[in-house]
């Protein structure tokens, strides 16, 4: 008989033993003495079928300077097509588990197999902070389970002393001297050290600043770390806006420029029907509700809990495949019931994690008020953006009537008359040999080189909305070619 998520929660937790008391070895401190460390290792068995997190007790004793945790865990060979395992492991200290709660800690998922904590520092992807005395929690998530199981072992070393003096906390402006009103160009999905990433912080300015980018979005998985590390980049004339890419079990989504310092709990799948909840608490922390990659064929990555809570969509995720082709056309489906006061705007972004991804490959390029948290969020917020495979690709569209009524991307025209004619123009720079495409909410109505500006006219009565793209020569037709821009729509009403 197959067992209920709490009983095998409960198997889970018990097959977790300590098999070693603690016991003192020594450690080199800073100044060349020894220090007193205390080592306990605890295996455990997760079965399959196992609920997505168990929590392993660690009681961390009085006069801990520094926690260190190292784990592996077996890896046998599976049949083709079945999963093997993996299991992704974080750290939730003596104020405890709750979801959405003050005890989180830090988040390594599967990305590194140690980490350690002091008062002054942690390893990335932790939050460092006092080692209070008390129950802490190793948070253990089995991504995926062999039909074997997953047979774990934990080393927790607790090095005892005097905790170093508390780092100084700083976050990156939430402005920087920008042009103005203009179009700013940027990347809201970038994976560094402090998930899994293979940059610094400070290698990522430099690339996003080589990229042509104005700004980018902290995106680490599940853990707010990094939003301390950015200090040097204001002074390369990168804003940084600070969030999260909040990793649940049934999609991921991007929590973009939210208040630094934000946590956004991940610990749900769509079935509990908690996810309206932390789509709140982005916003009240001032950010975007953004999910990513939402047709994704990877192993929970695909979005399952729908848009009625997101702010825009990333209906663009690093090199096109076809999955981002799925992603445009579920969106612009979204469009065609959608009206100019409410709709769902689509961006585009790396999701850079290491090389050959390319960060600002493919990227959002907004018009904003100022280089600000503030101005940018509403930039996208309103759908005034595109996105473009480099900053080499600089896309003009606009409609105007024979009024001189003029609208932009993401603005709505109005018309004198549901048959008053508008007139649609699309120019784009650094795409030769692409093909220059509208579509509306007919579909596809117009095609031109893109070597050439091109003019289209209708009228608000035939045309609801028109979007822009521009597209490299096909290259599996009938499919079309990877997009070298996209734009968002501009709204045609009487």
């Amino acid at each position: 008989m197959a067992l209920s998520r709490r009983a095998l929660l409960a198997q889970a937790a018990a097959s977790a033993t300590a098999v070693a008391a603690p016991s003192p070895s020594p450690a080199v401190a800073a100044a060349g003495e020894p220090e007193p460390t205390a080592t306990t290792t605890v295996r455990g068995t997760i079965p399959p079928g196992a609920p997505d997190f168990a929590y392993v007790p660690v009681d961390v004793p009085p006069g801990v300077r520094e926690l260190r945790v190292s784990y592996r865990y077996d890896k046998p060979a599976t049949p083709p097509g079945t999963a093997g395992n993996a299991l992704d492991i974080g750290l939730f200290d003596q104020r405890g588990t709750a979801l959405g709660g003050h005890g989180f800690r830090g988040w390594s998922g599967g990305a590194r197999s140690e980490f350690f904590l002091r008062a002054d520092e942690a390893t990335p992807g932790y939050l460092p902070g006092p080692l209070e005395h008390g129950r802490w929690y190793l948070a253990l998530g089995p991504y995926t389970v062999a039909p074997q199981g997953l047979s774990y072992e934990i080393t927790v070393t607790f090095v005892h002393g005097a905790p170093a003096p508390a780092a100084p906390v700083a976050y990156p402006p939430r402005r920087i001297p920008g042009r103005g009103r203009a179009w700013y160009r940027g990347d809201c999905h970038i994976h560094s050290v402090h998930s899994d990433g293979r940059r610094t912080p400070t290698e990522i300015t430099a690339l996003a600043r080589a990229a042509g980018l104005d700004f980018i979005n902290t995106s680490e998985h599940n853990t707010h770390s990094s939003h301390t590390a950015w200090a040097g980049a204001a002074t390369a004339g990168l804003l940084v806006l600070t969030g999260e890419e909040v990793t649940t079990r049934t999609g991921h989504v991007l929590a973009v420029g939210t208040d630094p310092g934000t946590f956004i709990d991940w610990r749900y799948r769509s079935r509990d029907g908690r996810f309206a909840r932390f789509a709140r608490a982005v916003r009240r922390a001032g950010g975007l509700v953004v999910p990513a990659h939402p047709h994704a064929t990877c192993v929970g990555c695909a979005w399952k809990s729908g848009f009625g809570e997101a702010d825009a969509v990333e209906v663009w995720n690093g090199p096109w495949t076809a999955d981002d082709e799925v992603s445009l056309a579920s969106w612009d489906a979204t469009l065609s019931g959608a009206t100019g006061d409410r709709w769902l705007p689509a961006l585009a972004h790396s999701d850079y994690h290491r090389d050959p991804d390319r960060i600002g490959g493919p990227q959002t390029v907004v018009l904003a008020d100022d280089l600000s948290r503030e101005a940018i969020l509403a930039g996208l917020r309103a759908g005034r953006a595109y996105g473009a495979e480099s900053c080499a690709v600089s896309v003009d569209f606009t409609a105007v009537t024979g009024r001189g009524a003029h609208a932009g991307i993401g603005e709505t025209l109005a018309a004198s008359a549901p048959d008053a004619e508008v007139l649609v123009r699309l120019s784009v720079t650094g795409a030769d040999g692409c093909e220059l495409r509208l579509v509306t909410d007919q579909g596809l109505v117009h095609t031109a080189p893109a070597a050439t500006p091109l003019e289209w006219r209708t009228t608000p009565a035939r045309t609801a909305y028109v979007r822009a793209e521009v597209r490299h020569p096909a290259q599996a037709p009938p499919l079309p070619g990877p997009p070298a821009a996209l734009t968002n729509p501009i709204w045609l009403r009487p």
